[in-house]
């Protein structure tokens, strides 16, 4: 049989490799917002050719607009500035056609939001993401209660839990490094991704937590934990796999097909799922057994 818990250790090496750099991101970059979360004003324009950028923000400087951030992506020039009132916007445009008039400017889109409106948010979002989490680990203690003794539901739930962590920071700490090289903004689309990807990884775990809560009780006593979980975890692999590669195939579509609006929201999708596939397996089972073999050395040494 496929031994996959035997190399537990390696797997939890490699997962905290690729969490460094996205966390260490995350603590010097941060992640770079929207205006949905700080308030602000946001311009798009295309140009025929290539614009002096200091030029530009000097237009809008000169129209008393505070710019925080001017960047490039397919679509043309991106300008982020502080609050802006929406009936200044035509006066605006109106300067940046005539300073690049040989250069044929166009406002593709304005939005603005106010501080109040991104504030709240921002609170609201980490709300419902500490709530989710409650609720998974009371869910699982829950459903996981017959569990054979000595082994503990919370324990389980407790797992779950940390290799959600694993999925969520993750996702957080790639965008964090895409969001200060690549100018990948979050919005509030994002925040729904992440809520999605935090399910999608619990949902997974869960089968592969249940199919282990039923061999307990099946399989021989002889066996030791480590080697009933490597077993459960054996027999849901191909499961796991078929469900996830079906989900990745579709997210790998839309990010390639769908509209630029929602492909931060699909790339945030294809690597939660990802990783939350990986860490099913390679991290919330692992998790278990360290912790169950811990707790019952503690017990034989008492």
């Amino acid at each position: 049989m496929l031994q996959i818990i035997k190399y537990k250790w390696l797997y939890l090496i490699f997962s905290t490799v690729l969490l460094i750099p996205g966390i260490i991101s995350l603590i010097v970059f941060h992640l770079d917002l929207a205006i949905d979360f700080t308030g602000g004003a946001v311009f798009r324009y295309t140009f025929s050719g290539n614009v002096d950028e200091t030029q530009l923000k000097e237009v809008f400087t000169q129209q008393g607009v505070s710019v925080v951030a001017i960047s490039k992506d397919n679509a043309g020039y991106v300008i982020k500035a502080k609050e802006v009132d929406p009936a200044r916007n035509n006066a605006i445009k109106t300067a940046v056609s005539q300073k690049f008039t040989d250069l044929n400017a166009q406002e593709v889109s304005f939005e603005t939001v106010g501080p109040a409106i991104g504030g709240e948010t921002t609170k609201k979002a980490f709300i419902a993401l500490f709530w989710a989490m409650v609720g998974i680990l009371v869910y699982i203690a829950y459903a996981f209660r017959n569990i054979p003794k000595p082994y503990s539901s919370v324990r389980f739930g407790a797992s779950a839990i940390l290799a959600m962590f694993h999925d969520a920071f993750m996702v957080l700490g790639l965008f964090s490094l895409l969001g200060h090289f690549a100018h990948i903004e979050v919005d509030a689309l994002f925040i729904t991704a992440l809520l999605t990807v935090i399910g999608f990884s619990v949902h997974d775990t869960i089968v592969v937590f249940d199919r282990i809560r039923e061999n307990l009780g099946k399989l021989s006593r002889s066996m030791g934990f480590a080697d009933i979980v490597n077993y459960s975890v054996v027999e849901t692999l191909g499961r796991s796999f078929a469900t996830s590669l079906t989900v990745l195939i579709t997210l790998f579509a839309l990010f390639v097909l769908g509209g630029a609006t929602i492909k931060t929201f699909v790339l945030a999708m294809l690597i939660g799922i990802a990783s939350g596939t990986y860490s099913s397996i390679f991290t919330a089972s692992p998790i278990l057994v360290i912790w169950e073999e811990w707790v019952s050395k503690r017990k034989q040494v008492r």
